[in-house]
């Protein structure tokens, strides 16, 4: 095939002969420009090779051949056309006339007049098509005897030869659709006239989308019709050449095999390890992988170490077959209990920390001693000692009786227990009193209880011998993410499975050529893997944990917080008076912690209490516990005085 235009081999293509191989004759160049615009191929070589395998039609360019001005038509374009056959228009029938008998053509023959035709029986609208049937002498005039044709009946009209036009030339035949006329290659070169556009005769122009394969090139290109190169068709003599598409893991993932797939690495993604396992220093360019398909199941479970300085952080997957036992939750505030209480769920704590509570409006104190048990009720509000209301959680104290005395009495104790209100801003120390000693798996344990959970492994995953979670004290069980992962073994080491997340290790990879080796039974899979603590704060702003956000700053006390303030503003006048070099010493400052999630429920309902109802009590923080926050200071100015 010779050389053609990229135009002209898009106007001739048939789609149904597609795919077919092209290879570039004259490179065009866009200069500063890079290798795609909107979306297009604007940059090709010489030589360039490229498989297509689309063509789409994106519009028409309608142009008046007497004017040159040009509009553009949707491809969905309602309008109807009529092809032309003369390539210009006749000023006079004898004009007509001549250039069809020069042309050898017979008659009858079909013309239009851009401009009303008024006889003495009839007028004849503009663009309405007529048949010339002969020439003929009528009253003494040579005229053409011309049939217009009405739909109910035919008339017969002699009309001069001297009648101006302009006239045209047309093809008979049904009007024909835009996409109908780009698709006759009888009508390629044809003019047309279309009662919906204001020119009586116009060009069509169509403008191609062509999608193609080029090697090394991951995306499909698009490449449009107009764009000024040569090309030539070698589809007979390229069947041998093979067009290497680079892929994506996530595109392997959507393609949903066939697996298993040999592939070799072209490009590892840029930026730090998200696994610190010794296999991530595989990932070379070069490298081959078997991928498998997808892992099952789709869940994992967010984990982090207890009881070490630093802690650990692992990715465990759903088919994880160790047992894991729960361990007692720890609250640092009673807001973490207010976050830990679920509706149906009895929650039973015991205090680690000594407290000293006023009463909402009297003096009276009651005392919450290390080891005393609470249960928490509910969340509620108080009257503080200033007319304001104070967030508190409703508790009730326990006796030292058995658990089991508990639940056979509980009704008729209930009625006799002491309840006490805790201020959310309370800063001491809960441990979770339970005594569950069952073995769960993985599965049950996220089904029957909600995350955040703290556990210890108690026997760890046979599948997995180097399973390394059975040696932490305890470990908290963060969030339960669901990613599709891919199984995935190195081709030098088909023994050694893992599970690579495509949304966050991209690989960029080609089909290899030859058969993966298919290990006997099930793929051997590593159900915990190591993550980054980058990795790990990376997941920690996921969707899924965007319901975990912070609780708000806990209020301070009412009355506390006014005692200070007033005795620091009095405190710095006196020494202002007497001593301007001598400043009071710095008190050091509490230190802050994030709070974990508060959970949503009927929990976070509050409900009015009143502060004087019997039996309640609002506990504040031992001020003999807050360290140096609270010294009784001697007044400096005082002692000065009586000095002096």
């Amino acid at each position: 095939m010779e050389p053609v235009s990229l135009q002209d081999f898009a106007c001739a293509l048939d789609p149904a002969s597609l795919p077919r191989v092209l290879r570039v004759c004259s490179g065009v160049y866009f200069q500063g420009s890079i290798y795609e615009i909107s979306g297009n191929e604007c940059c090709l070589s010489t030589g360039d090779l490229m498989k297509v395998t689309h063509i789409r039609l994106q519009t028409a360019v309608c142009e008046n051949p007497g004017t040159g001005q040009t509009m553009e038509l949707a491809p969905n374009f309602h309008g109807h056309f009529h092809p032309l056959t003369g390539p210009q228009s006749y000023g006079t029938l004898e004009e007509l006339v001549s250039a069809a008998t020069q042309c050898s053509k017979k008659l009858p023959i079909c013309f239009l007049s851009t401009h009303r035709i008024t006889t003495e029986t009839r007028v004849v609208p503009e663009d309405q098509p007529l048949m010339l049937e002969a020439v003929e002498m009528h009253f003494r005039t040579r005229c053409a005897r011309c049939v217009l044709d009405t739909g109910a009946h035919q008339v017969v009209l002699h009309l001069p030869l001297s009648q101006k036009g302009p006239f045209w030339e047309w093809k008979p035949g049904t009007p024909r659709t835009l996409l109908q006329v780009l698709q006759d290659p009888a009508l390629r070169h044809l003019l047309f006239t279309c009662p919906t556009l204001p020119w009586r005769s116009l060009i069509l122009r169509p403008k191609y989308e062509l999608q193609a394969i080029m090697h090394m090139r991951r995306t499909i290109v698009k490449i449009p019709s107009t764009l000024e190169v040569d090309v030539e068709d070698v589809t007979a003599s390229s069947q041998h050449i093979h067009f290497i598409q680079p892929l994506l893991l996530s595109e392997v993932l959507a393609r949903e095999g066939p697996f298993p797939l040999l592939t070799e690495i072209l490009e590892v993604p840029e930026g730090p390890p998200i696994f610190p396992s010794p296999w991530m220093g595989s990932f070379q360019k070069g490298q081959r992988l078997c991928i498998y398909g997808l892992a099952s199941p789709l869940w994992r479970v967010l984990v982090s170490t207890k009881g070490r300085k630093v802690p650990r952080h692992f990715m465990v997957s759903g088919a994880y077959q160790g047992k894991l036992r729960r361990r007692p939750r720890e609250f640092p505030t009673a807001y973490d209990l207010l976050g830990a209480l679920q509706p149906g769920r009895p929650l039973r704590v015991v205090a680690t920390k000594d407290y000293e509570g006023e009463g909402v409006e009297n003096s009276g104190f009651t005392s919450l001693a290390v080891g005393d048990r609470l249960e928490v009720l509910r969340s509620g509000q108080a009257h503080g000692v200033q007319g304001r209301d104070i967030d508190v959680l409703v508790c009730q104290r326990l006796s030292d009786e058995t658990r089991e005395e508990e639940e056979e009495e509980f009704e008729e104790e209930a009625e006799d227990q002491e309840q006490i209100l805790l201020p959310l801003y309370v800063s001491g120390g809960f441990v979770e009193e339970m005594s569950d000693g069952r073995r769960y798996s993985l599965e049950d344990l996220t089904a029957q209880f909600s995350l955040p959970c703290e556990v210890k492994v108690v026997a760890k995953d046979a599948s997995h011998p180097a399973d390394p979670l059975p040696s932490f004290p305890g470990l908290r069980l963060e969030e339960k993410i669901t990613e599709p992962f891919l199984v995935v073994s190195l081709d030098s080491k088909p023994g050694m499975c893992f599970e690579i997340p495509p949304r966050w290790l991209d690989l960029t990879v080609v089909e290899a050529e030859g058969q993966p080796d298919q290990p006997a039974g099930s793929l051997p899979v590593a159900t915990v893997e190591e993550v980054t603590d980058a990795f790990y704060y990376r997941l920690r702003k996921l969707p899924a944990f965007e319901s975990q956000t912070p609780p708000p700053r806990p209020p301070k006390g009412q009355g506390l917080s006014g005692q200070k303030k007033q005795s620091g503003k009095e405190r710095g006048v006196k020494s202002s008076q007497v001593l301007e070099l001598q400043q009071p010493p710095l008190l050091p400052k509490a230190k802050t912690k994030t709070l974990p999630e508060v959970s949503k429920g009927s929990s976070n309902m509050y409900s009015k209490i009143p502060a004087h109802k019997k039996g309640l009590r609002l506990t504040k923080p031992n001020t003999k516990d807050r360290g140096d926050y609270d010294h009784d200071y001697e007044e400096v100015s005082d002692h000065f005085q009586k000095t002096l």
